[in-house]
């Protein structure tokens, strides 16, 4: 993706959005300091750069069903870019796989599953190991609290390390 060049003001308006997607314009322009209608010019902007790609609603899962999270490394016996597609092909099809990123280090993949309970993990984990296209390794590690959930990431001190870097 093409890098977007932003100021201060967009960075407060996506800090602003991140913490609260329901905000009306006339509010987000006022915390940032704008007039309503060039504050929309800017958010659509950002919306049409791809720098907001969606907004969504962050649930509480707990008061709508019982669940499990667990983390999950996976490690491919072969190192290979077909074995590595067909596995992302695989996890793809598994809605419970709600995040996968491919890493360094002893794994190739870290997932983040959110399932109903312990059965459903195991059939889970056997759909991931039982296909016989490849072999893997599966670490899990069951999520017993969350200590620190995403809220965000902290754009402005995000921003202002990049800059020094660049100086």
């Amino acid at each position: 993706m093409k890098s977007t060049k932003l100021d201060k003001i967009d960075l407060r308006i996506l800090q602003t959005l991140q913490k609260d997607g329901r905000i009306t314009n006339q509010n987000l322009a006022e915390r940032v300091n704008l007039s309503p209608s060039s504050c929309l010019q800017r958010v659509r902007r950002l919306e049409q750069a791809g720098v907001i790609s969606s907004y969504q609603a962050h649930l509480n899962l707990g008061s709508i069903a019982r669940h499990i999270i667990c983390l999950a490394t996976v490690s491919v016996k072969n190192h290979t870019q077909e074995e590595f597609n067909a596995f992302e092909t695989l996890i793809e099809s598994i809605p419970e796989v709600v995040e996968c990123y491919t890493v360094s280090g002893e794994s190739d993949f870290l997932m983040k599953i959110i399932c109903a309970d312990m059965k459903r993990y195991v059939e889970i984990n056997e759909q991931l190991v039982g296909n016989s296209r490849y072999q893997v390794t599966i670490n899990s590690y069951v999520v017993m609290k969350e200590n620190k959930p995403f809220r965000g990431v902290d754009l402005i001190t995000l921003s202002d390390h990049s800059e020094q870097l660049e100086s």
